[in-house]
């Protein structure tokens, strides 16, 4: 299924992983999130550098009612042993004996051409496409709620997928929008489809409205829903 779209309802498959035959959904479980990133080959070193600090983070990821599960392009005794690398990679910063999520085998390819993986300037030793380095964010009600696609060439950023799944949850939950560089726990912001009144009931903490040059009041500032007052959005803004 190319061309997967947000808000799509996520495919569902049946696939051989390191923890056995999986089916997707019932991988997922029901009211959690998940997350399935994908990689172009087993024994690269970005993609070892990858799957060890998800491995390091995956208790951030659980804090998070997430679920993460990998992919690779090649067979599950390939990925039996490359855990092993994995793992002793991840030796020289944690203790961690087992890779705490799957890695899904697609050696045919089968699930990285549905779904879109391919990056088509990037070939293995063969001509073939490698796949890209896809993450997809999979909500609660089995839909797509982000997509980053990185190149071959260019490893992820978890962190980064962190603060995204900590702003889609609290968008999911609240009526409100996070700004550029949002972290946990800072300011928010309320959006414009919401009237003035309605904002003035919805956040009774206050709302702090930039003035800008058009005179437009769109740039309007919440604290984040676990916070009492303004003095954090004042001294961030002002």
């Amino acid at each position: 299924m190319p061309g997967l779209m947000l808000g799509d309802a996520f495919p569902d498959f049946e696939a051989e992983t390191t923890a056995g035959r999986i089916n997707f959904m019932n991988f997922l479980e029901i009211r959690k999130w998940g997350i399935l990133f994908s990689h172009p080959r087993d024994f690269t070193p970005v993609c070892t550098t990858e799957l060890g600090r998800a491995a390091r983070l995956s208790s951030e990821f659980t804090k998070r009612n997430v679920k993460l599960i990998a992919l690779s392009i090649d067979s599950l005794e390939d990925h039996h042993s490359w855990t092993k690398d994995i793992l002793a990679y991840n030796c020289e910063e944690s203790s961690c004996v087992s890779l705490p999520f799957p890695i899904v085998a697609d050696s045919k390819r089968d699930l990285a051409v549905a779904l879109g993986m391919l990056d088509p300037d990037e070939k293995d030793k063969d001509g073939m496409p490698l796949t890209a380095r896809c993450v997809f964010v999979i909500s609660p009600d089995k839909k797509l709620k982000l997509s980053i696609l990185y190149p071959a060439t260019t490893g992820r950023n978890f962190d980064e997928i962190l603060r995204v799944v900590d702003s889609l949850q609290l968008t999911a939950d609240k009526k409100v929008a996070t700004p550029a560089d949002w972290q946990a726990g800072d300011c928010v912001m309320v959006p414009p489809a919401l009237s003035e009144q309605e904002a003035a009931s919805m956040f009774p903490a206050g709302i702090y409205i930039k003035e800008l040059p058009s005179g437009k009041k769109y740039l309007r500032y919440t604290p984040h829903p676990n916070h009492k007052s303004l003095t954090q959005t004042f001294s961030v803004l002002s």
